[in-house]
C-alpha cells in the first residue's frame, strides 16, 4: 500500500464518511473555543486522515500534528530517530528513557518542557542527569 492510498488531505476524501465528518467539527469545534495546542503553529493547517489507524487530524506546512486525546485537541509526536509516535502522556508513560534512542529521549524531554508537562520520576532523573 502506498502513500496515497491511506493517507489524504483531500477534504472531499475524509468527509465521505459520517464518523470523520463528526471528528473534523469536533476538531473544529474545538479549536474555535478553545483554540489550538500552544506547540502547534497553525500555518499551512489542514486536515489530514489516515484510513489505516482511521484518525483525523491537523497538519500544518512543519508536519506538526494535533488530534482529538479524549475531549481534549493535543499535539500528537513522532520522535526523530525511531519515530515513536504519541501524545506527550503517551510518550513519557509508555517508554523509559534509557530504552530508547538519546535523541528520541531527548526531543520527548524537550516537547514535555514546551507542553508544561510534569515529568515522571524516571524522566525526571534523565533530564537532571543530561543538566547535570
Amino acid at each position: 500500500m502506498s502513500t496515497n492510498d491511506y493517507y489524504t488531505e483531500d477534504l472531499g476524501d475524509i468527509m465521505q464518511c459520517q464518523t470523520e465528518r463528526r471528528e473534523v467539527a469536533t476538531i473544529l469545534n474545538y479549536w474555535n473555543d478553545r483554540g489550538l495546542p500552544e506547540t502547534f503553529n497553525s500555518t499551512g493547517a489542514k486536515f489530514a486522515f489516515n484510513r489505516n489507524s482511521g484518525n483525523v487530524f491537523l497538519v500544518n506546512e512543519d508536519y506538526q500534528c494535533a488530534m482529538m486525546n479524549g475531549d481534549k485537541l493535543e499535539s500528537f509526536y513522532s520522535t526523530p530517530y525511531n519515530g515513536l509516535e504519541g501524545f506527550i502522556s503517551d510518550l513519557l508513560y509508555d517508554n523509559e528513557p534509557e530504552g530508547i534512542h538519546t535523541e528520541d529521549a531527548e526531543y520527548i524531554l524537550q516537547m514535555a518542557e514546551d507542553e508544561g508537562v510534569e515529568l515522571p520520576e524516571v524522566w525526571q532523573v534523565f533530564a537532571d542527569n543530561l543538566e547535570g
